[in-house]
């Protein structure tokens, strides 16, 4: 039985990997302009046939029944890639984030965060502007930690000894 689930795993990351490098190379391929211009020969070709076949019923559901299924395909293909390009770029700013000293480590995975608690992010972020906005030195920095500490001094009871 072991052996059975070890040869799903294999599988089952056989085809992650195929898959992946097809929807690689497929999403490389359709982005260059040789692609667009095949596409629109392949619909000039199309359009020109139709006295051909006299603007058949058949003719129009050539190129309806072609769009349609190279559209359903690509969605998967271009999802694909986009998810791997997005844990990519997600990966590269964690680290960012992790190795710099004054970043705030609490963004570290934001992406994983519920909408909620990304409106709450958002809202301290407008926040953040608006005191950079009021500095005279465009360069000043503003940090959740700085934040903080100055939000703490600002309702501190003030000590009149």
């Amino acid at each position: 039985m072991s052996q059975r689930r070890h040869s799903h795993k294999k599988t089952k990351g056989g085809i992650s990997k195929v898959f992946d490098r097809f929807s690689t190379a497929a999403t490389k391929a359709t982005g260059k302009p040789i692609a667009f211009i095949i596409a629109f020969i392949i619909i000039i070709l199309w359009a020109v046939s139709g006295p051909i076949f006299h603007y058949s019923d058949t003719w129009q559901l050539v190129i309806n029944t072609g769009t349609t299924i190279i559209t359903f395909l690509m969605v998967f293909v271009i999802q694909q890639s986009q998810n791997k390009d997005t844990m990519a770029l997600q990966i590269k700013l964690n680290e960012l984030i992790a190795s710099s000293k004054d970043a705030s480590n609490r963004l570290i995975d934001v992406e994983d965060l519920t909408p909620e608690e990304l409106e709450i992010l958002k809202k301290f972020y407008i926040q953040l502007a608006k005191l950079a906005a009021k500095e005279a030195d465009i360069k000043a920095t503003h940090s959740i930690e700085e934040a903080a500490i100055k939000h703490r001094r600002k309702i501190k009871p003030i000590d009149k000894s």
